[in-house]
């Protein structure tokens, strides 16, 4: 019994297999191409979906459990497996810079809520809108609102308990997501203040950085100590934190545009 004999696939004849393939069917190398990109954004639309379930149960867990939420807790309670949030994430790490980016979103959301126009606040005290003082104290208060609203999140941004030290890199730190973000927004707030009266806005995101350092040092004590649950209201530790930010920043706010000497 003689040997089977298979075809030899040559560069041609595969060539010619495709050509001969395309012209039965009518297909395009253009449409192939473009059925595998519309696949592969199907799926890239579907992994940002998963993401984002996945992370929004991770906040579930930990508002129920506490900061100190592990991540057996954490699946079950998205209903599936570690492996699952591996998958996208890749570790302990990836799922708090997730869960942070959410966070950081949630709060910069509700500064430029409370913020709203930079333009209202430009200029000098007769051309504002907005008083700088009052709006200074409603991009505290948001932060602060979500200190007392939703505390446990708040922990488990701030330690991040969840990831060993071990596991820990230079994006593991607050200062680098909700902080300096927050940060940057409120020396916005002052540059634009200090730029429509003709004043130097070279200090302004110092200063931002600086309220942000201040109001998250202060709302991590008034958590630690109880204060936010049984003793000063938001309001009142607010009030607090803007009459401080103000009387130093007040020295430099301009009440009127600065006006050019006469020779």
């Amino acid at each position: 019994m003689g040997r089977a004999t298979y075809p030899v696939l040559t560069v041609a004849g595969i060539a010619f297999h495709l050509l001969r393939s395309d012209l039965v069917t009518g297909t395009t190398k253009t449409q192939r191409d473009e059925a595998v990109d519309g696949r592969s954004s199907r799926w890239e639309s579907h992994r940002a979906r998963r993401r984002t379930e996945l992370v929004e149960a991770t906040l579930r867990a930990i508002r129920a459990r506490g900061a100190g939420v592990g991540m057996d807790d954490i699946a079950s309670s998205a209903g599936t497996s570690k492996t699952v949030f591996y998958r996208h994430f890749t570790d302990r790490a990836g799922l708090y810079s997730a869960v942070a980016e959410r966070v950081n979103r949630i709060i910069l959301r509700d500064i430029t809520k409370a913020v709203g126009d930079l333009s209202a606040f430009s200029g000098s005290a007769s051309q504002r809108s907005t008083e700088p003082r009052a709006l200074l104290g409603a991009a505290v208060d948001a932060y602060l609102s979500l200190v007392e609203t939703d505390p446990e999140v708040y922990r488990f941004i701030v330690a991040a308990p969840l990831v060993p030290p071990s596991e820990r890199t230079e994006t593991i730190d607050l200062a680098s997501t909700v902080s300096r973000a927050m940060g940057v927004q409120i020396g916005a707030l002052i540059a634009v203040t200090l730029a429509g009266a003709g004043r130097s806005t070279e200090p302004a995101e110092t200063w931002g950085h600086a309220v942000v350092g201040m109001v998250r040092a202060a709302g991590d004590e008034w958590l630690r100590s109880g204060a936010a649950t049984s003793g000063t209201s938001r309001a009142t530790l607010n009030e607090h934190l803007t009459e401080l930010i103000w009387g130093g920043l007040s020295s430099a706010w301009p009440t009127e545009p600065a006006t050019p000497d006469k020779e």
